[in-house]
């Protein structure tokens, strides 16, 4: 017997290519959004056909955030260039969609600045904390982006004029669950930056 001991094999760790699928649909998303803005400045928020493809464009980018988050997680996808832009890409399609709405008298500048307000702090708030821990998406947030991409869609879309008053009331909605769920990321924020008791 001579005492030797097999070795352990090291482990060996897959390295995630930065060209996959999950970041191949946020890039997509982040080339949508100028063609989404253009569809909109060409409609003048008056032409019919070009409101509906502003729309359908939206909402196949928006579709694209879901789709990717998806395939991110359920096939082990996740990059840091992923995590970096696809907040980038959320951000800068639904601040295109407000800016243009108010822009066009759809929607109230204040609407818009509250909402992005509290989009570009919350995403501050999460750099801030990030070596003290991560702020997940709450089923809150969730709802509130759902919301936001709802009313925004009812609002392009040429809706008859007895539906065109329900838009208002869906970013109501999406304001107050916007304003609640920002407030409750705030109060993780302080949890995790306090610091632990013994």
């Amino acid at each position: 017997m001579t005492g030797a001991t097999e070795s352990t094999p090291a482990r060996v760790v897959a390295r995630v290519p930065v060209l996959n699928a999950a970041n191949a649909l946020t890039a997509l998303r982040l080339v949508l959004v100028p063609v989404f803005a253009a569809s909109v400045v060409v409609s003048g928020m008056t032409h019919a056909g070009w409101r509906m493809a502003a729309c359908l464009i939206f909402a196949v980018a928006s579709a694209t955030d879901l789709v990717d988050g998806w395939i991110a997680r359920r096939f082990g996808l996740v990059t840091s260039v992923g995590k970096v832009a696809d907040p980038i890409a959320d951000k800068a399609l639904t601040g295109a969609a407000l800016v243009l709405l108010s822009w066009y008298d759809r929607l109230p500048w204040w609407v818009t600045a509250l909402i992005l307000a509290r989009e570009l702090g919350i995403t501050g708030l999460r750099f801030w904390v990030i070596r003290h821990g991560v702020i997940a998406a709450s089923r809150g947030g969730k709802i509130k982006t759902a919301l936001q991409i709802l009313a925004i869609a009812w609002y392009l879309w040429p809706m008859p004029a007895a539906l065109v008053a329900v838009g208002p009331w869906i970013m109501g909605a999406a304001v107050l669950v916007t304003v609640a769920t920002g407030f409750d990321y705030i109060t993780q924020a302080l949890r995790l930056r306090r610091p632990h008791q013994p």
